[in-house]
């Protein structure tokens, strides 16, 4: 997969092109250069950025246009814009919409790496210290645009004290961004505290959470804290919200108001002070409506969203989980297994994963458990699936809507190879061609790196 630069600068005067370049990789950035809106657009999906630098008046695809699609991609990526046509309406336009910086030409060129600068921290991408930049995300594995999105916007919120749901299907790792968030977050040295609220029985819910009094309920034979008092300076992890009865919903509400339990056959109420993250497959907004959820406590725990994608949607990170999992169970087996066939990998790459991450994990332990070589065979793999295996859909059959982002994943996914893209879309090379043509992308933009 492609490196992604750390900026992409975007003017179609090479001198300028040549200036502001030369003056960002001195400063030791890594650079990825366009021409125009359009070939920058074509280039951010094949390798984010983590900034974008752009003039504002440009043939074709302007800056703010340019800006516009980008943000439609990655609503949290800092975009600059720069150009000699600034004017205090150009300025004000701009930031009305949510560009980062506007800077007008001739530029300082002290003044357009502070912003730069301050962009790149601000957007998380030097905060932490060298050999730790990945640490927070551990488990977390993918280079996709969607899961790079959701990332970003999850190390954001991490440093503030906002409460965060995590909305996605059964087996989307809603628990691993949980904790990657308490790990980038100031509570990362306190304890990090996880219960699912479907798996215990409602009468013993509230004891789990808020803890009880020796002799509150038959059975406390002992003093119980609670998972508040245990999580004490540190997150409260509560998954599967939705599935909380009304009546706990009402004291989880008081609680995350007066930051205050009272443990079950107490009489006092105990300061507790905790950062709440919570989950659910449920959809919570209609449980608003069916008044199974109460809208207080939604929008107490709602300050922030993050939606985590179904694995069908982000297919080129399968490779990489796939061998993510097959190293960590080859060494918990203590196997030689080393690899994937290349016939089962495609398997897994076409699979439709109704089970998402957690399903992929299983194949892949089967997979490493009966194999008797270092080479995990397709069969083990289709047998592990237990069906057809699927196949990449042709683009007659996908939404025209749906047809350019349809293209930008298999160049992505076959490292811009148009034979290997052409033959899963389906059609033939000629073709193919004339389709990227239409859409403006260019296969070379998705092999090695864009950086340099």
């Amino acid at each position: 997969m492609n490196e992604a630069p750390d900026i992409l600068l975007v003017d179609d005067d090479p001198d300028i092109h040549k200036l502001v370049a030369m003056r960002l990789r001195a400063a030791g950035h890594s650079v990825a250069a366009a021409e125009s809106g359009e070939q920058a657009l074509a280039m951010f999906d094949a390798a984010r950025p983590r900034l974008v630098i752009t003039d504002l008046k440009m043939g074709g695809m302007d800056g703010l246009a340019l800006f516009e699609a980008i943000q439609r991609r990655a609503p949290t990526l800092p975009v600059i814009v720069l150009t000699a046509h600034g004017t205090i309406p150009d300025a004000v336009e701009a930031t009305k919409r949510g560009v980062f910086g506007f800077i007008p030409k001739p530029f300082d060129g002290k003044a357009l790496l502070e912003q730069a600068e301050r962009a790149l921290r601000l957007s998380g991408a030097r905060d932490v210290q060298p050999g730790t930049q990945d640490a927070w995300r551990a488990g977390i594995v993918g280079v996709g645009p969607a899961l790079r999105e959701l990332l970003e916007r999850a190390r954001l919120v991490a440093v503030t004290d906002a409460s965060v749901f995590i909305a996605g299907a059964s087996g989307t790792g809603k628990e691993l961004l949980a904790r990657a968030i308490h790990r980038a977050s100031p509570r990362a040295e306190q304890p990090f505290v996880a219960i699912n609220c479907a798996a215990i029985p409602e009468h013993l819910l509230e004891s789990e959470l808020f803890g009880h009094r020796k002799g509150a309920f038959t059975g406390a034979a002992y003093e119980h804290r609670g998972l508040f008092q245990a999580a004490q300076g540190g997150t409260v992890f509560l998954d599967e919200i939705g599935d909380m009865p009304l009546p706990l919903q009402t004291k989880l509400l008081r609680v995350l108001q007066e930051r205050k339990v009272r443990p079950v056959g107490a009489i006092q109420d105990i300061p507790v002070n905790v950062r709440v993250v919570s989950a659910s497959h449920r959809d919570l907004e209609s449980g608003l409506k069916e008044g199974w959820f109460r809208e207080d406590l939604y929008y107490r725990l709602n300050v922030v969203a993050l939606q985590l994608p179904l694995l069908a949607e982000r297919r080129e990170d399968i490779p990489a989980l796939a061998s993510h999992f097959l190293r960590d169970v080859a060494v918990r087996y203590g196997k030689t297994v080393t690899a994937l066939a290349p016939e089962a990998m495609e398997l897994l790459v076409g699979a439709p994963w109704p089970g998402n991450v957690r399903q992929l994990q299983n194949v892949i332990e089967q997979g490493v458990a009966l194999s008797t070589g270092a080479i995990i065979p397709a069969s083990l793999i289709q047998a592990a699936l237990r069906s057809e295996p699927a196949v990449w859909a042709s683009l007659d059959d996908a939404r025209r809507d749906f047809e350019r982002d349809y293209l930008v994943r298999l160049l992505r996914l076959t490292q811009g190879s148009v034979a290997s893209a052409a033959r899963l879309a389906q059609r033939n090379r000629t073709e193919f061609y004339k389709l990227l043509e239409r859409h403006e992308l260019d296969p070379k933009l998705f092999k090695g790196s864009l950086a340099g």
